[in-house]
């Protein structure tokens, strides 16, 4: 399995783009396109990756990319693959980079097609938890609580009031070849997720957390800090499904509390202590539906 020492020294995502600083989508593009490497085509819907990687007559990537349409991209990915086959060009990768409003929302219709029909591509889901190039309007990947443009905080409403959509689980659901979620804050994790999405055939899922100082009111030297966090608390789980079998790659060691981790944030600075509870109870909830997974498929390779 590729390591960070192993990572090529040509950035195929150069330096120079205007993302903010801390970009947690930066950072992971940067990662995933040297594992990629230079036979990669890439797409990208409307998103901050198109805007902050592409300012006319300039862009950041040294692969060819398309961009379309805010809602197509697992389309307009499976057509590229199709094209590419046509013209006997089938090792070259095509992978979609898409926001989680794209995905989890606007997107989710041409998602659940490419996934039904196994397009052979690598779809990748940055998730930054909002619809950040629009102005941090909520998205259905946004979690409970979370202050956004569209979800304010006042006597009536208290941020959004619907949990985060667990897109991960609706991939499953479609029983594609492989799913997978993501952190930049456990970099080995990260890019074996990666290069096993490379090395496989048919529809490729991956889910990376990327966290977002801007819209999460958060410091932008705290990108990393809150990604491990995420894991820690047990909000954003490392998990991956292939084979049709689920793994938990990390399971959290209670480093960092609940409380720790929405502090550091803006979005959350309102909360109550009967909101953290709910948050709590919701985390339980996923890990518990986990677990039962777990020994469902332990019962049933016992029983083969």
């Amino acid at each position: 399995m590729i390591n960070i020492k192993d990572l090529p020294d040509e950035e195929l995502f150069t330096a120079g783009h205007t993302a903010c600083p801390g970009c947690g989508v930066a950072l992971v593009v940067r990662n995933l396109m040297k594992v990629l490497g230079k036979d990669t085509v890439v797409y990208l819907p409307a998103n901050c990756l198109l805007v902050f990687s592409a300012t006319y007559p300039l862009d950041a990537f040294k692969v060819p990319y398309l961009h379309l349409l805010f809602e197509n991209s697992a389309v307009a990915a499976g057509a590229i693959r199709r094209a590419l086959k046509r013209l006997g060009k089938e090792h070259v990768n095509v992978v979609a980079l898409a926001g989680d409003g794209g995905t989890a929302d606007i997107g989710m219709q041409a998602l659940s097609g490419a996934a039904e029909r196994n397009e052979d591509i690598i779809y990748v889901m940055v998730d930054n938890e909002a619809y950040m190039n629009t102005g941090i309007q909520r998205s259905g990947s946004t979690p409970f609580g979370a202050w956004t443009t569209t979800t304010p905080v006042g006597k009536k409403i208290m941020g959004k009031t619907e949990h985060k959509k667990d897109v991960m689980k609706i991939m499953m659901a479609h029983d594609v070849p492989y799913a997978a979620t993501a952190s930049p804050a456990f970099p080995a994790d990260m890019l074996k997720k990666f290069e096993k999405a490379k090395n496989k055939e048919g529809f490729r899922f991956l889910q990376i957390y990327t966290t977002c100082p801007t819209g999460w009111r958060a410091p932008s030297e705290k990108t990393i800090t809150l990604a491990k966090m995420a894991v820690e608390t047990g909000i954003f789980p490392l998990l991956e499904y292939e084979n049709g079998l689920l793994t938990v790659n990390y399971r959290p060691k209670g480093k960092y509390t609940l409380e720790e981790y929405l502090k550091i944030q803006g979005r959350f600075r309102h909360f109550t202590p009967e909101m953290v509870e709910e948050v709590k109870r919701w985390i339980d909830m996923r890990w518990k539906w986990i677990r039962t997974i777990e020994e469902g498929q332990k019962v049933v390779s016992g029983g083969e």
